[in-house]
């Protein structure tokens, strides 16, 4: 296998930056293109607290000179990127004066915790799955029911959260139908709060790895039906070797390399958080985060959540590229 060349790797670096700059130019257009003030919401939201704010237009003012939105757009743009190549995500428009950065770190373990454990139980199972569902030693009486595995994939996840909130929650009262821990308990690493964040959790990991391990069974399936007559298949069967060893290192091995691709671009969207979900279970993620900074038109919000979205893909798929040789020896990056 030959190694990895400079030119190639040089290129890859050069294309994972080009791809982190393109979308963080993107994402600090489109919140401008959308309608209203964020300071000016500010105020509004006071407003209807207080019912009355004084010298609202003055502080209007003073606020947008703070956060810089009273210069050109241009002068707003490059005042952007120098805080995204120092890794400075400002103060939040809506909750200042909390920093992005603390706010994210704050939300930031939950949704890694929550969702990286979802999508690699979704992974590992669906695969699974599809694997069986193609492979032609399983049972025929086995592999009629395992399509049953995949009857809620067509069903979106917030709306099968919402069943599982009604029944599990509200109808059976076996766990609780929102929030991460329960209120009172102390923080760390000990095991009340460590079972009460499992139980929490529960519901919103269900969710997701029920609606979406389908997706993982079917590419699979595709894949282990077109390998399953390929030469070294055969090769295999003819040397005598068990069904078993068969299935995992012949089959398995040579049908996953799409699907670890898939994997790493979903891991590369956790940090982003599943808005819908979160939102729905009132989880505080990432994607509960980056929906207050919508429906508060904060800006630095929005920009620090999906910058880190876009960072974190961008740097999944450059690691892919990188370490695929190490997958497949099949693959050979020889010559750049």
């Amino acid at each position: 296998m030959a190694a990895l060349t400079p030119n190639y790797v040089v290129r890859r670096v050069g294309m994972w930056l080009l791809t982190i700059w393109l979308g963080a130019t993107i994402i600090f257009i489109i919140p401008r293109l959308a309608p209203g003030d964020p300071v000016a919401a500010m105020i509004s939201r006071m407003t209807a607290q207080s019912g009355y704010v004084e010298n609202s237009a003055a502080i209007i003012e003073a606020w947008r000179a703070r956060f810089g939105l009273d210069g050109p757009i241009w002068v707003q743009y490059l005042s952007y990127i120098r805080s995204v190549l120092t890794f400075d995500l400002g103060y939040s428009l809506a909750s200042f004066p909390s920093r992005v950065d603390d706010m994210v770190v704050q939300a930031l373990p939950w949704t890694l915790g929550l969702l990286t454990i979802a999508t690699v139980i979704s992974f590992v199972l669906g695969n699974l799955i599809g694997a069986l569902m193609a492979w032609r030693r399983v049972p025929g009486w086995f592999r009629s029911i395992l399509p049953l595995t995949l009857t809620f994939t067509s069903i979106p996840f917030f709306m099968f959260g919402i069943l599982l909130i009604y029944v599990f929650a509200f109808g059976l009262r076996w766990l609780p139908p929102s929030g991460a821990f329960a209120s009172g308990l102390t923080q760390g690493l000990n095991w009340p709060f460590i079972a009460s964040v499992i139980r929490y959790g529960t519901l919103p990991a269900m969710a997701i790895v029920i609606t979406s391990m389908g997706f993982w069974a079917l590419g699979m399936r595709g894949m282990m039906i077109t390998n399953d007559g390929e030469d070294y298949m055969i090769l295999a069967e003819a040397k005598g070797l068990r069904p078993r060893r068969v299935f995992w290192f012949y089959g398995m091995r040579n049908s996953i390399l799409p699907q670890v691709t898939a994997l790493a671009l979903s891991l590369g969207t956790i940090a982003g958080g599943s808005t819908l979900v979160e939102y729905i279970f009132a989880y505080p993620g990432m994607g509960y985060l980056l929906y207050l900074g919508i429906v508060t038109n904060d800006y630095t919000l929005i920009q620090g959540i999906v910058f880190m979205i876009i960072a974190g893909t961008a740097t999944a798929v450059l690691i892919l590229d990188l370490l695929y040789p190490l997958i497949d020896p099949r693959i050979t990056y020889g010559k750049g």
